[in-house]
């Protein structure tokens, strides 16, 4: 305990040196929100920073290897143990600091190849993952393989030293931005549709690799089109056996679900711009210290206690995963609850703002009202992306309740 105690204490002055006042998140100033990326660092060969602080946090975090805590440090990460990293996220919570990297690498492709990935490849792609050098997207979807995603026609052959692969993909988040992308190719079309599947890592300067990037309703663009025509991807850039990618893709999608899973403690914070709470004050009536429309107060407060309520069950299933290898299907729980909670989130701050809920452009709306509108149209693929709410209630159904099929 005293060794913890010991940790603790270093970790926190090592953040008070290190973590610049501007990369803190203070009272009436809200995190980055679903549809800004430009506060958001992504890293990568093309990174663009909103400041020189923010640069600066990636490269000290990244030396520290705590963008990515817990993996080992042969491979960048900080080699914290279970009990470290929930210090250090705690004194990361208490100083309010920014996020020094956001990663698809961290949060999907990282955890996979430290279980599945060679050392080669670990050596490879771990490091640049932890200090932010490489940008990464997913290869999953196709125009007719979403759900049912085993359905993947994009094809990979093996000529020689090098995959030949030809395709597309959809909804290949920010494919436009990246540097390298994880890919579910096709190896095998005699074989049965889970058993033919590959997964394999390629360079997105590649000759033969466009993207397109997709308009939303919401105006955003962070879902690309992404094709591939002859694309040459060396035969060691195969992670894993040789058509036993399904194994893998379910184990990210794990991962990945898991991590979408945290929009639903968005807003739950008692601080922030764009916090219910704070939306509350801003528009809603008063009366004797509380909220005049009684029906509006109830909701308010049940998404509150739900919110808790959430935080409590994830706290609880992190104590738990201390006994297990990895994530299971209490992923898709929490992916679906969530994402349904994120949604209810932005409904009932829409609810608040009224008429000004209506905002898209013009000088008469504020810029929290301007966001607020947009994210709300954007919440609505919480429930699609990462898998839908429906597959997840089949996998729940299967794995969690073991009900007959």
């Amino acid at each position: 305990m005293e060794t913890l105690q010991t940790f603790r204490q270093d970790t926190r002055n090592w953040l008070e040196q290190n973590c610049p006042d501007s990369m803190r998140v203070t009272a009436g100033r809200s995190a980055p929100s679903e549809t800004g990326d430009d506060q958001t660092v992504w890293g990568g060969k093309n990174a663009v920073f909103p400041s020189d602080d923010a640069r600066l946090w990636l490269e000290r975090m990244g030396a520290k290897g705590w963008t990515c805590p817990t993996w080992p440090t042969e491979y960048g990460g900080g080699g914290l143990d279970k009990e470290q990293n929930f210090v250090l996220q705690q004194e990361l919570a208490r100083i309010k600091a920014k996020p020094a990297l956001t990663s698809f690498g961290i949060s999907m492709l990282g955890p996979v190849l430290l279980e599945f990935g060679n050392e080669e490849q670990k050596q490879a792609h771990l490091p640049s993952i932890v200090r932010g050098e490489i940008r990464w997207c997913q290869g999953y979807s196709e125009p007719g393989s979403g759900s049912d995603l085993a359905s993947l026609q994009t094809k990979a052959v093996l000529e020689g030293d090098h995959y030949t692969i030809n395709g597309s993909k959809v909804w290949t988040s920010y494919a436009n931005h990246a540097d390298w992308i994880f890919c579910l190719v096709r190896t095998d079309f005699d074989a049965p549709k889970h058993n033919g599947i590959s997964f394999i890592l390629f360079d997105m300067t590649t000759t033969g690799v466009t993207t397109k990037p997709i308009q939303l309703i919401s105006g955003a663009s962070p879902f690309c089109e992404t094709f591939f025509d002859d694309v040459n991807v060396p035969r060691e850039n195969l992670v894993g056996p040789l058509n036993d990618g399904w194994t893998i893709a379910k184990r990210l999608l794990q991962h990945e679900r898991t991590m979408i899973s945290g929009m639903g403690m968005g807003g739950s914070s008692k601080k922030g711009a764009n916090s219910i709470p704070e939306q509350a004050k801003r528009y809603a009536g008063e009366s004797k210290n509380k909220i005049a429309n009684a029906a509006l107060r109830d909701r308010i407060l049940r998404h509150q206690m739900n919110g808790q309520a959430f935080a409590v069950t994830l706290k609880r299933s992190a104590e738990e995963a201390k006994l297990s290898t990895g994530p299971s299907a209490t992923s898709s729980m929490f992916k679906y609850y969530g994402t349904e909670q994120n949604k209810n989130r932005y409904e009932v701050m829409l609810d608040l703002m009224g008429t000004n809920s209506l905002a898209w452009e013009g000088d008469e709306f504020k810029a929290n009202e301007l966001s607020t509108t947009r994210e709300w149209l954007r919440s609505k693929a919480n429930s699609i992306e990462g898998g839908t709410s429906e597959v997840q209630l089949n996998i729940i159904a299967k794995r969690v309740l073991a009900l007959p099929d």
